[in-house]
């Protein structure tokens, strides 16, 4: 059985909503799923699961929270993660988005492998949740 942690940190629920969602088609699919918020998560939760993801609002100038995601994330600067598959998840609202990129480069500066990415506008629609129950499939595929 694959084995998916999901760590996001959510402001105003739609990034939570969408780590729920993904949690649902990796569970779906049989996985065992581990789900935190980024302040109660650790290494450990990452380097013990087969495939990871995670998700952040889109904050000041187009990043990833910069108060606790991004030094999470900062962890693994000189800890081997081994090319981990990896989603990424997020929401935005005035930005267009563009914080996904460069998470994405990010994440492949630490050898993290992005292999999965969602981006929602507010709220996510209905189709949206689908695609982030596919990205839980996916991810433990």
């Amino acid at each position: 059985m694959k084995k998916l942690t999901i760590i996001y940190l959510s402001n105003g629920g739609n990034v939570e909503v969408l780590a729920n969602h993904i949690a649902k088609g990796a569970k779906d699919s049989g996985a065992e799923v581990l789900i935190k918020l980024v302040s109660e998560a650790t290494v450990e939760d990452v380097i013990n699961a087969d495939a990871v993801a995670f998700g952040s609002p889109s904050m000041d100038n187009n990043r990833i929270d910069q108060q606790e995601m991004q030094p999470f994330i900062e962890k693994f600067k000189l800890i081997p993660v081994n090319n981990k598959i990896t989603g990424l998840f997020g929401s935005y609202g005035w930005d267009n988005g563009e914080f996904m990129e460069k998470w994405i480069s990010l994440m492949g500066d630490y050898e993290f492998n992005v292999t999965e990415s969602l981006t929602v506008n507010e709220a996510p629609t209905n189709e949206q949740l689908d695609l982030a129950e596919e990205m839980g499939k996916k991810l433990v595929k």
